[in-house]
């Protein structure tokens, strides 16, 4: 399979609550060089997620208890407080013949829908479409200020190979300092793009808190005391002490 990922086998999170329909999928994929985790339900995708970090997902909807369509929502959801990619491809497959499936599930955040019955070459060769284009956009989302890399794609950032724990907003406020590291980004600006609301003087306290807590993360990852610098009056710019 031509996924892009060099030689890494690409990993293959298959949920399908169907034994004999899991147990294909599961065989064939690793006979084209994919690493697989097959299970049942959605639950047990949830811990294979934290678990076994897979690079796509293949989620039938008609799971027991908790549905596939919430599942593909749970992922797009995970965001930096689950240790998988919520940015990941996730296929969605269904037996429905109404197609509403389909329209839901891209509601949800699915990035490809096969019916069932399905042809596995069908099934295979979406798997490598969906795997190259989130390679793609993973290479242009990348930011990189000094041994600071930022994953948009992934919204994970790191500090030579350490994965920061960031919360959404200090992630948010990490990307915007880091588009143009040059230069020094307001609080009203910083309110404005990371926030959503206009600057008002009471709401700076906002902008300081999580840039203290920001700072203070990129401190302990090794990043140095003032990667985050307050200019005094202004607002805040990345100012790496390793460039």
């Amino acid at each position: 399979m031509d996924h892009g990922l060099g030689d890494a086998l690409p990993a293959v999170l298959v949920v399908e609550d169907d034994r004999s329909a899991r147990a294909f999928l599961q065989s064939n994929l690793a006979a084209d060089r994919c690493d697989v985790v097959a299970v049942g339900s959605a639950e047990e995708a949830l811990i294979a997620l934290r678990t076994s970090r897979p690079d796509i997902a293949i989620v039938d909807v008609g799971l027991p208890g908790m549905s596939g369509l919430d599942l593909v929502s749970a992922i797009r959801d995970g965001g930096v407080d689950e240790p998988w990619d919520s940015g990941m491809p996730v296929l969605i497959v269904s037996g429905s013949a109404t197609g509403h499936d389909a329209v839901r599930g891209f509601a949800r955040g699915a990035d490809d829908y096969v019916p069932k019955p399905f042809h596995y070459p069908e099934l295979h060769a979406r798997v490598g479409v969906a795997l190259r284009r989130a390679v793609g956009a993973t290479r242009r989302e990348e930011l990189r200020v000094g041994r600071l890399v930022i994953d948009r794609h992934a919204r994970r950032a790191r500090v030579g190979g350490r994965l920061l724990s960031l919360s959404a907003k200090e992630f948010a406020l990490l990307v915007a300092l880091a588009k143009d590291p040059s230069r020094v980004l307001s609080k009203a600006e910083l309110l404005r793009d990371v926030w959503g609301y206009s600057g008002r003087a009471g709401r700076t306290r906002t902008v300081d808190s999580h840039a203290s807590r920001l700072r203070r993360k990129l401190a302990d990852a090794g990043a140095g005391e003032r990667y985050v610098s307050n200019v005094w009056g202004v607002g805040y710019r990345l100012f790496p002490d390793d460039v």
